[in-house]
Parts: structure tokens; C-alpha cells; sequence
């Protein structure tokens, strides 16, 4: 679904990532660790074709973005989900509405205006409330809700997008210990039920090792460890959490 070949990627004239080679699999969950500023972010969302490619090869759902088209990169960002620390919900209306906003690409903005909703789009917005176990704050507004609540809401409505990869970005690092375990939780189940590719940018370690399949660790720039979680020894922590000169 992903491959990066040699990859270097940054912003106007400044080279954030160099030389990186990655290939990522359709269903696989995937944690990007290492210390701020180490090129994680640039990472993640390089895969939405934000990202200037400065050299290498870089293809996502079989699009080149070193030279996609504008209605090309449309197409691509439909087929991504995208999960912010900050939830990024309406805070003014509902769960239910937050999360059917999702589908917005296939309801005509007339009906989506008014609310009116087919039975259709009501049944498949229960489905992604149940998942993330949200359908009983259905008709609450996002603002009466907990951080961890919000970001339950935020997955439901990135699930409603039907993607093929869902993006998480730093999702569990406003939360407290327990809600953050549930998100975790979540995305897991989310990627085991749907078989969406889950790629999750990550603070805490723990987290990396008890939920992805598979860790990438970024230092300076480079990518320095990508191996299935229990190949992560203390010895190569410690490198991908060495002294980093960009942060």
C-alpha cells in the first residue's frame, strides 16, 4: 500500500527525512516512535501528499506523489482517515453528526445542511458509534464530552470515510493512562475488524510494544529501526532515543 524508496522529504528548501526506505502492507498496524522533532509527523502525514519529495521514489495506493495530479491527490486523501491529538470535531453539534460528516463526500451538501439522513447512512453511523462504544452520547454535543469521548467520536467519523489507511497522530497524548489504553484498544480493533491499515505516531513506548505489529523508530531525520515490536531491544531504544540534533 506504501513504499518509499530513498525517500527525502521536507518543506520548501528544508530537508526534514532522508534516505528512507520503507514498504507498508495492506492490515498491518504500525507505530512511528523516537524523540521530538526527529522527522515522526513528517512521516506520518507524507503519506497525504502534504509533503514535499525532494528525491526517491514514493508511491500510496499505487499514486506517485512525487508527480500527482491535483484530482488524483483528491482521490488519495478520500481513501485516508486522519486522527488528530486535538480531535478536530464541530464541538456545536452532535456525536451523531460529527460522525456522519464523514461521509460528506457521498451526501449532497443540501441534505447534509437539514440533517436529512437516510436509513441507510443512520445504520452504518450505529456501526461506527458501536465500535468505538460512543452510540449512547449519540445525540450529545462534542463539547459536553470527555477528551478521550472526543477522540473515540474523531475514529468513528474517520471510519465513516470507509479509508483503506487511517493516519493517528499523536492520539493518545492529551489522555490520562486509561482513556489512552482505550483508544489504543480501539484503533487495534478497528484495524483487526475493517483490515485498515493503521499507521499511529506515538510518545509512549508502551503503547508501541503492546498494540502495533510492527515499530518504525526515527532519529535525526533517518529512519534507524523498522522491525516487528518484540525485535526492540533496550539496546536500540536507546539509539532511537539518542541525543537528537533537530529537536
Amino acid at each position: 500500500m506504501i513504499k518509499m524508496k530513498n525517500l527525502t522529504l521536507g518543506y520548501k528548501k528544508e530537508k526534514i527525512l532522508s534516505d528512507v526506505s520503507i514498504k507498508i502492507k495492506k492490515g498491518e498496524f504500525i507505530g512511528i516512535i523516537g524523540p521530538s522533532g526527529a522527522g515522526k509527523s513528517t512521516l506520518l502525514m507524507a503519506v497525504t501528499g502534504g509533503i514535499k519529495v525532494f528525491d526517491g521514489k514514493f508511491e500510496v495506493l499505487d499514486y506517485d506523489l512525487e508527480n500527482i495530479k491535483k484530482k488524483n491527490l483528491i482521490k488519495l486523501r478520500e481513501q485516508i482517515g486522519v486522527i488528530f491529538q486535538g480531535y478536530n470535531l464541530v464541538d456545536r453539534i452532535s456525536v451523531l453528526d460529527n460522525v456522519i460528516s464523514g461521509t460528506l463526500k457521498d451526501i449532497p451538501l443540501t441534505r447534509a445542511i437539514i440533517k436529512l439522513y437516510k436509513k441507510k447512512e443512520l445504520q452504518k453511523a450505529k456501526e461506527y458509534m458501536d465500535i468505538v462504544d460512543m452510540t449512547k452520547h449519540s445525540l450529545k454535543r462534542c463539547d459536553e464530552l470527555s477528551g478521550g469521548q472526543r477522540q473515540r467520536v474523531a475514529i468513528a467519523r474517520a471510519l465513516a470515510a470507509e479509508p483503506k489507511i487511517i493516519l493517528a497522530d499523536e492520539p493518545v497524548s492529551a489522555l490520562d493512562p486509561k482513556s489512552a489504553k482505550k483508544i489504543m484498544s480501539i484503533l487495534k480493533k478497528v484495524n483487526e475488524t475493517y483490515g485498515v491499515t493503521v499507521i499511529a505516531n506515538l510518545h509512549h513506548l508502551e503503547y508501541a510494544n503492546e498494540y502495533c505489529d510492527r515499530i518504525i523508530g526515527v532519529n535525526n531525520g533517518t529512519v534507524v529501526f523498522d522491525d516487528k515490536s518484540e525485535k526492540l531491544t533496550d539496546e536500540l531504544v536507546e539509539k532511537i532515543y539518542a541525543n537528537n540534533e533537530k529537536a
